[in-house]
């Protein structure tokens, strides 16, 4: 698969979810209609649906909710402490960042990074409406994190990670912007078992979620070998045949027949780790 091909149709289709957002409307992106005219409220898709408490979404401006396109929630299973410096990997409409940084306080500081201009200027009005000053959301490539070596606490992400066609680098990024001792505390798609090729092939499943997943084992194998250690996956969320053909109706292929193959193999999962060495006192 094209790396560059995939950047633009996740930029894309993005985009234009947060032009919906802005515009009043709502969007999903882990569906295959994601983006497009039957695009299925946030409210009522299988992945991203009843993630976040409403005490936690009332502190928020409404549009920073409805941007919350991801499978999980991490800031509700990170541990986050007064002080610290957070990264969110593709941040999206902020939702994660803005709760981070209330959790971290006034002390510490929580950044957004995201590749999509729309994105972030939905970030950024959803940053000024919450009127919290402890937030810089930044315009980059999770691939390339324009931070310095060591700058950064804890390393969250909600379902974006498994979009990247080199998770490789993601990984390796992660672990460097990590001061010794800092936290990867990410959700993410994570597959158990084989899926058929095709599957993985089909780029709107991608670009939705699903395709892009890592299975468990290589996730684990893959942030050792970047040099986390302490690695544990949780899953949070086991998707089943229903879910699967909810998933891949619009996805120009048999949802009924390949729901069958995936039944119980995807899952939303909460990605622990640590960098070595000695965490800095706070």
């Amino acid at each position: 698969m094209n790396a560059a091909k995939l950047k633009d149709e996740i930029r894309s289709k993005y985009g234009e979810a947060a032009r919906q957002i802005s515009s009043g409307g709502s969007s999903s992106c882990c569906a295959p209609s994601c983006c497009g005219a039957e695009a299925k409220s946030a409210s009522t898709d299988v992945v991203t649906s009843n993630l976040y408490e409403q005490s936690q979404k009332s502190e928020l401006p409404a549009e920073a909710v409805l941007a919350s396109l991801g499978c999980g929630n991490p800031t509700a299973l990170a541990q986050l402490n007064p002080g610290e410096v957070v990264l969110d990997l593709g941040s999206g409409g902020g939702i994660d960042v803005l709760l981070s940084a209330r959790r971290v306080g006034a002390a510490g500081k929580a950044y957004g990074l995201d590749m999509t201009d729309d994105m972030l200027a939905l970030a950024r009005e959803n940053q000024r409406r919450s009127g919290l000053p402890n937030v810089e959301f930044l315009k980059g490539e999770i691939e390339h994190i324009p931070l310095p070596d060591a700058s950064v606490d804890v390393v969250i992400s909600n379902c974006v990670i498994n979009l990247s066609a080199d998770k490789d680098r993601v990984l390796a990024e992660a672990f460097r912007v990590l001061r010794p001792g800092g936290r990867f505390a990410v959700s993410d798609i994570v597959v158990r078992g084989d899926v058929p090729p095709d599957l993985r092939r089909n780029i709107e499943l991608w670009v939705g979620c699903v395709a892009g997943a890592l299975e468990e084992s290589e996730y684990r194998q893959k942030l050792a070998n970047a040099g986390f250690e302490a690695i544990d996956l949780e899953p949070t969320r086991i998707y089943r045949a229903a879910d699967a053909v909810a998933l891949l109706t619009d996805a120009g292929i048999d949802a009924a027949a390949a729901a069958q193959q995936v039944d119980g193999k995807f899952m939303s999962a909460f990605v622990r780790a640590r960098k070595p060495g000695t965490r800095r006192h706070i």
